[in-house]
C-alpha cells in the first residue's frame, strides 16, 4: 500500500472536492496547486476538481476524451473503489478545459531509455517531469497514459474523501475514525449506523486531511472487475450524443472545402452558390471557404459549387518525391543514435549476414466521425462543442482566433466517434470559431465532409528501413537498423505550444530501438527526412511501422538460422526481459503453437514492446479459393495491472484491427501535390467478414502499470506478413499487403 506522504513527494495532484448545501472540502498534494475549474451553482461550492458531492449523490470528473476505449469508466473507477461507492450510483461527467486536468503521465514518456530496463531513478524523474505537464496545462488524452497519469493520483483522491469523510461522521457519533468503515456510498459506524455521504459533505468541509493509505489490492471491489460502462447504453442504442449530433435553438449548419494543396487560395467565385436556396452566407477563411445554410446538405452542395483557384503545394507534389527524400536521408548523419551496444558494425566471426529494406506508406486516422464542432460567439463569449484529446490547446487556440481570453471560451468535450490522434489536433474547431464569427448570435455546426477529413488529415508519415544483421548457431547475434522518416513531435508541438524541444526525434525508432531481445550487438540510427506534408500522431506513433520493420526481420533471422520464430523469440527474451518472454509462451500455449502447420495454412507470431507494454501475437491465415483469409488471432499482453479486463480485452481487439487494416489495405498517396485517396472505397479498413476470431490474455508480471490503448496496433502488421510467409514462402517488406496478396473480402 501507498501512503499519502509518500504521493506527495512525488508531487503528484491529488484532489477531491464534496458539494452538499455549500459546502466543500479537498486537498491538494503539490507545492502549487492548479486553480480549481469548477464553478459551483447556487447552494453548491467547490475546493478542487475530481469529486463532487450533492444532495442526489456523487459525481466524479473524468477528464480524459471518451473515444470508444472506456477511459472514463476505469478512471472514475480509480477514485470510486477508493471512496467505497457503489458504482451503479455513480455520475461521471467530463469536466472543462483546465490546467488541474494535466496529464502527468505525458511529459515522462519522452525519455529515451528502453524502458523495459529502467531504474527506479527512471521511473522517479518520468514522475517529476510530469509536473511540466501542468506548466503546459497539458489536458491531453494520448499516449496510452489515461490509467497511469490517475492510478495512483485518484485512488489518492478518493482516499483523501473517505477518511474526511469519516472524520466527520466520528464527530458526529461520537466514536473513533478508526471504527468507521465506508461502503455504497455511506459511513458505517460499528452498531450499524449508517450516514450517507450527502449527510456528511458539510461537515467534512471542516475536517483536515488525515494521512491517508490506499486500500489493498486484496480488497479491491470494483478495479480488477469487468464494470458496465456508461457510455454503452446510449452507443446501443442510438441515444449518445457524439458532437456531429449537436443542436442548438436557432442553429446553422455549415459545409468547408479546404485547399486540397494545404496552401490557400488565389481567387474564387462564389456569385451563384451563395444565391442558391437554403445559403445564407459564404465565408472565407484564407486557406479554404465555408457555406452556412439551413441544413448540412444544402450547404455541402453549395461548397463544392465554388469556383476555386488553389495555391500550389509546398510540400513534394508526388508520393515518389518524398520517397526519394527518405531515400536521400541516409546520406546525412543520424539525427539519433538510441541504442548502441556490442559491435553492431562488424560481422561476428563465422555469423551468417542478413540483409533486407522495408517500407510503409502515409496513413489517415480515418475516424467514423469525421470532423466536425458547433461553435456560437457573441462577440464577446464563444462556447464550442466537439469531441477533442486536448482541450486545454483547443480552447487557446480558438480564443486567440476570436480575439478573446481563454476565459471566454466554453469548451463542451463531447462522446467522439474516433480519435486515434486526430482529434489531439484543434483545426477543425478553428474552422468553426471563423465560421461562428461570420454568423455572430447564431450556433453553428461546422461539419466536414469524408472527403474533406480524408485529404485534409494530419497523417502518419512514410518510413523506410534498411537493416542488416547475422545470426548464429541458431540465433541473432547481431542487429543494424537504420530507419529514415519525418519527425512527427517537431510539427505536433509546434501547432500545440508553439515550440518543440530540442534532441533526437525519438518517435522515428520508438518500437525498434526498445525493443527486449537480447543480442549483444544491437544498433539503431534514425535518419530525420526533410518531408512537409502535414504529419500528426496517429495510433502508437513510431512504434506503428517500426514494429513491422523489426518482428518481420526478427522473422527473417529465424528462418535463416534455421529456428522456429517464436522459439527464436523465447530465446532471445528469456534472460533479457521475462514479462516479454511470458507474452510470447502466453500465445504460444493459446495457439497451439507447433512450429508446423498442415498445407493451406499460415501462423506468424510478433511480439512488439510499446507504451511500457509486451504484447505478443499470433495470426492465422487460410488460403481459400486462392484468396487469403484471416480465421484466428490469439493476443497476450502485460499492462502490469488489469484495471478492466473486459476493457483491456476491447483494446487489445479493436488495436489489433487497426493494424491489420492499415497492413492490408490502406495507404495514403500524393500526385500533383495532393492527396489522391478520396474516402472509404479508396483507403479500405478491414471488413466484418475479414474479422479473425480473436482470444485475448491479460497478464500482470509487470510491477507497475503501464499503458494500453494503443499497444495492439504495432505487431499486427508483422504477424500477418509473417503468417503469409509461412502460407506461401513470400516475404512482404512493403505495406499495404495488398499488392502482393489476394485477400478474401
Amino acid at each position: 500500500m501507498a501512503s499519502i506522504g509518500k504521493i506527495a513527494r512525488r508531487t503528484f495532484l491529488v484532489g477531491v472536492a464534496a458539494i452538499a448545501g455549500g459546502a466543500a472540502f479537498g486537498a491538494w498534494y503539490v507545492t502549487r496547486p492548479a486553480p480549481n475549474p469548477l464553478k459551483p451553482g447556487e447552494g453548491e461550492s467547490s475546493l478542487n476538481a475530481f469529486v463532487l458531492i450533492d444532495g442526489e449523490g456523487v459525481t466524479l470528473i473524468a477528464p480524459r476524451a471518451e473515444m470508444g476505449q472506456g477511459t472514463m469508466t476505469t478512471w472514475a473507477a480509480l477514485i470510486a473503489e477508493e471512496m467505497g461507492l457503489k458504482w451503479e450510483d455513480v455520475r461521471i461527467i467530463h469536466g472543462p478545459p483546465a490546467q488541474a486536468y494535466y496529464n502527468s503521465a505525458l511529459m515522462g514518456e519522452g525519455q529515451a531509455h528502453k524502458g523495459y530496463d529502467a531504474s527506479s531513478f527512471q521511473h522517479s524523474l518520468g514522475e517529476m517531469m510530469g509536473v511540466l505537464g501542468k506548466v503546459l496545462s497539458m489536458q491531453v488524452t494520448g499516449g496510452s497514459t489515461a490509467m497511469k497519469d490517475g492510478y495512483e493520483r485518484m485512488r489518492v483522491t478518493g482516499a483523501a474523501a473517505r477518511e474526511m469523510l469519516k472524520a466527520a461522521a466520528a464527530e458526529r457519533l461520537g466514536v473513533d475514525a478508526k471504527d468507521l468503515k465506508t461502503e455504497n456510498g455511506a459511513v458505517i459506524a460499528p452498531d450499524g449506523t449508517a450516514l450517507p455521504y450527502t449527510e456528511l459533505a458539510e461537515a467534512a468541509a471542516q475536517m483536515e486531511v488525515p494521512k491517508v493509505e490506499l486500500r489493498d489490492r486484496r480488497d479491491w471491489k470494483l478495479l480488477g472487475t469487468s464494470l458496465p460502462r456508461p457510455d454503452v447504453p446510449g452507443k446501443s442504442t442510438g441515444t449518445a450524443q457524439f458532437s456531429i449530433d449537436t443542436r442548438l435553438p436557432g442553429m446553422r449548419f455549415a459545409a468547408v472545402r479546404m485547399s486540397p494543396y494545404r496552401a490557400g487560395m488565389t481567387s474564387y467565385d462564389a456569385f451563384d452558390a451563395s444565391r442558391m436556396p437554403g445559403v445564407e452566407k459564404v465565408v472565407d477563411l484564407g486557406d479554404g471557404l465555408a457555406v452556412i445554410a439551413t441544413n448540412t446538405w444544402l450547404a455541402q452542395q453549395a461548397v463544392d459549387a465554388i469556383e476555386v483557384d488553389w495555391a500550389p503545394a509546398t510540400h513534394p507534389a508526388t508520393t515518389a518525391e518524398m520517397f526519394t527524400a527518405l531515400e536521400q536521408a541516409f546520406d546525412a548523419e543520424p539525427d539519433s543514435v538510441l541504442r548502441d551496444d556490442g559491435k553492431a558494425d562488424r560481422l561476428p566471426r563465422g555469423a551468417q549476414a542478413i540483409e533486407a529494406e522495408y517500407r510503409v506508406p502515409m496513413l489517415a486516422h480515418a475516424t467514423m466521425e469525421p470532423m466536425n464542432a458547433t461553435a456560437w460567439f457573441d462577440g464577446t463569449h464563444l462556447r464550442l462543442w466537439c469531441g477533442n484529446q486536448g482541450p486545454t490547446f483547443l480552447r487557446d487556440a480558438c480564443a486567440d482566433v476570436a480575439g478573446i481570453a481563454p476565459e471566454e471560451v466554453e469548451v463542451n468535450v463531447t462522446l467522439m466517434g474516433g480519435g486515434f490522434g486526430r482529434r489531439g489536433e484543434f483545426d477543425y474547431a478553428v474552422i468553426a470559431t471563423k465560421v461562428a464569427k461570420a454568423m455572430p448570435g447564431t450556433p453553428v455546426n461546422v461539419t466536414w465532409s469524408r472527403e474533406e477529413d480524408m485529404t485534409h488529415d494530419f497523417y502518419r508519415p512514410p518510413a523506410i528501413a534498411r537493416v542488416k544483421g547475422a545470426v548464429a548457431k541458431g540465433t541473432a547475434v547481431q542487429m543494424d537498423a537504420q530507419v529514415s522518416s519525418p519527425a512527427i513531435a517537431e510539427q505536433a508541438l509546434n501547432r500545440w505550444v508553439g515550440f518543440a524541444p530540442g534532441g533526437p526525434a525519438k518517435e522515428i525508432v520508438d518500437g525498434l530501438y526498445n525493443q527486449p531481445y537480447g543480442i549483444r550487438n544491437y544498433r539503431v540510427r534514425g535518419y530525420k527526412a526533410p518531408i512537409a506534408p502535414p504529419l500528426g500522431f496517429w495510433r502508437s506513433v513510431g512504434a506503428s511501422f517500426n514494429g513491422f520493420f523489426h518482428e518481420s526481420f526478427v522473422d527473417e533471422m529465424a528462418h535463416a538460422a534455421g529456428t522456429d520464430p517464436l522459439e527464436f523469440r523465447l530465446q532471445l527474451t528469456r534472460d533479457e526481459w521475462l514479462p516479454a518472454f511470458y507474452a510470447l509462451e502466453a500465445v504460444r500455449d493459446m495457439s497451439g503453437w507447433t512450429g508446423k502447420t498442415e498445407d493451406g495454412v499460415g501462423r506468424g507470431v510478433a511480439l512488439v514492446y510499446s507504451f511500457g507494454t509486451p504484447t505478443a501475437m499470433v495470426i492465422e491465415v487460410r488460403e481459400t479459393d486462392g484468396m487469403v483469409r484471416l480465421t484466428e488471432a490469439w493476443i497476450a499482453a502485460d499492462p502490469g495491472v488489469a484495471l478492466d479486463p473486459s476493457i483491456i480485452e476491447a483494446q487489445l481487439s479493436g488495436a489489433m484491427v487497426y493494424g491489420l487494416s492499415a497492413a492490408i489495405g490502406e495507404e495514403i498517396t500524393f500526385a500533383e501535390g495532393r492527396v489522391e485517396q478520396m474516402n472509404f472505397p479508396d483507403y479500405d479498413p478491414l471488413r466484418m467478414p475479414q474479422m479473425p476470431k480473436v482470444s485475448v490474455t491479460v497478464l500482470e508480471n509487470q510491477e507497475r502499470l503501464n499503458g494500453i490503448g494503443e499497444v495492439g496496433t504495432p505487431p499486427a502488421a508483422p504477424a500477418l506478413a509473417n503468417a503469409l510467409f509461412d502460407l506461401t514462402g513470400k516475404r512482404a517488406r512493403e505495406l499495404p499487403l495488398r499488392k502482393s496478396f489476394d485477400f478474401f473480402v
